[in-house]
């Protein structure tokens, strides 16, 4: 693996895993499409129909299109992992369900027993 490439381990909900090699200036659009036009073959049943409704999440964040590889200051020469899910649209960062969850207290974490 190069040393100035960011190696992606792309995660499909089916639990079906594939590394693909990036540069630092690649966005997350740039990944999406050259996912799709490399799309592998044991991901058959995943195909999807476009691109555009392929979207990482890392760290359980949505990445928008123009985020790119190194403004996630990700390690160069190493393995990242990031979700790869067909969506039409991302969620709004001030979605109803968010404000609703600040207003409450409530909050995502689990209780370890």
């Amino acid at each position: 693996m190069a040393s100035h490439s960011i190696n992606l381990r792309l995660i499909l909900v089916s639990g079906k895993t594939k590394e693909f090699l990036f540069s630092p200036n690649d966005s997350a659009a740039d990944i999406a499409k050259h996912v799709y036009d490399n799309w592998p073959m044991d991901w058959e049943e995943e195909q999807v129909s476009s691109p555009n409704i392929l979207r990482l999440i890392y760290q359980g964040r949505f990445l928008h299109g123009n985020v790119t590889l190194g403004a996630l200051k990700l390690p160069l020469g190493k393995t990242t992992v990031m979700h790869l899910v067909a969506r039409e649209t991302l969620p709004e960062p001030n979605s109803q369900g968010q404000r609703n969850r600040e207003k409450t207290g409530e909050s995502n974490c689990c209780v370890i027993l």
